[in-house]
């Protein structure tokens, strides 16, 4: 793992991978690579005007890239189903769960979910229930790698105010829906498991990676001294989105990558080469695993066969 690059990723040719949020940031870098190294790539983006400038520019930075804009809102379970529904490929051999939302004001999803939570958590776990046969499918080799966060550590979903309507905290929410994508990783690792499936379920973060997450807040509050703030931290200190993606493309291609892995930059969780990541203990609690995966099916309606 000491000094892994996107030079290191193996040979992708003859798989198919869905990244969600690949119009941007790490997502884009992360399903650039893979397609870099022969994968079909799925480009999962809610804007669709971006999300077909990101594919143009794909294919000149690797000509001859296998890719696919295929149009996918996190935040509208009817999307969710839409795109799963009318997604071509029979098979899917990397579903990369990134997009998401940052400590934004306190929104709604088109369902009435509490945005972060509902953007980063409940519509990626609605999108692989309803791709796991296609990644069952794939056999061996098949991955879901969950994009979660350092800042995890800033709390874990509380099951008697899941949505926060009490108080909402932007941050609190951000570090909550990012626990939960971890205790979803960790209750589909054991499932897996327990079926005897060869699908890996892992997940990893980017440290603190310089993309758009930062700025989207602010700019949606019209508050320019915010928004400016986080440009100068992001020219400044974070690393970039190129390194950002190094523990998701590991996660997804690396050899060795076991059930329930968690893998982020290798200095203090900011930034570096990827390696096995510090994480909450409570997001491998079971019994708030299991508790959180049944109030997801409850509110998505999405059940895994």
């Amino acid at each position: 793992m000491n000094g892994w690059s996107a030079h290191d990723i193996p040979d992708q040719s003859g798989r198919v991978a869905v990244v969600t949020g690949a119009n941007s940031g790490i997502g884009f870098v992360t399903a650039r690579e893979l397609a870099r190294r022969g994968a079909r790539v799925v480009l999962a983006c809610r804007d669709e005007t971006r999300g077909r400038a990101a594919e143009e520019l794909m294919r000149a930075q690797v000509p001859g890239a296998d890719v696919n804009l295929v149009r996918l809102d996190l935040a509208d379970l009817a999307s969710v189903r839409a795109f799963a529904a009318d997604l071509k490929e029979d098979r899917v051999d990397l579903l990369v769960n990134n997009a998401g939302v940052m400590a934004l004001p306190q929104r709604r999803t088109v369902d009435g979910f509490e945005m972060q939570l509902g953007t980063n958590h409940l519509g990626h776990f609605a999108l692989t229930g309803l791709l796991l046969p296609r990644l069952r499918e794939a056999g061996p080799g098949a991955r879901v790698v969950t994009v979660s966060s350092g800042l995890h550590f800033l709390g874990t979903p509380d099951p008697r105010d899941l949505q926060m309507d009490h108080r909402y905290r932007r941050w609190l929410a951000y570090g909550r829906s990012k626990s939960a994508n971890l205790l979803f990783v960790h209750e589909l690792a054991r499932r897996l498991a327990a079926e005897g499936s060869a699908v890996v379920a892992a997940a990893a973060h980017p440290g603190y990676a310089a993309t758009n997450l930062q700025t989207a807040g602010p700019r949606m509050e019209e508050r320019a001294w915010r928004e400016r703030g986080a440009e100068l931290l992001n020219r400044f200190v974070a690393q970039s989105a190129e390194e950002g993606a190094l523990p998701s493309l590991y996660a997804a291609t690396a050899p060795g990558v076991r059930p329930d892995d968690f893998f982020g930059p290798r200095v203090q969780l900011w930034r570096g080469a990827p390696t096995r990541s510090l994480r909450a203990r409570w997001t491998v609690d079971d019994r708030a695993s299991a508790g959180l995966w049944a109030v997801s099916e409850r509110l998505t309606g999405v059940s895994f066969p």
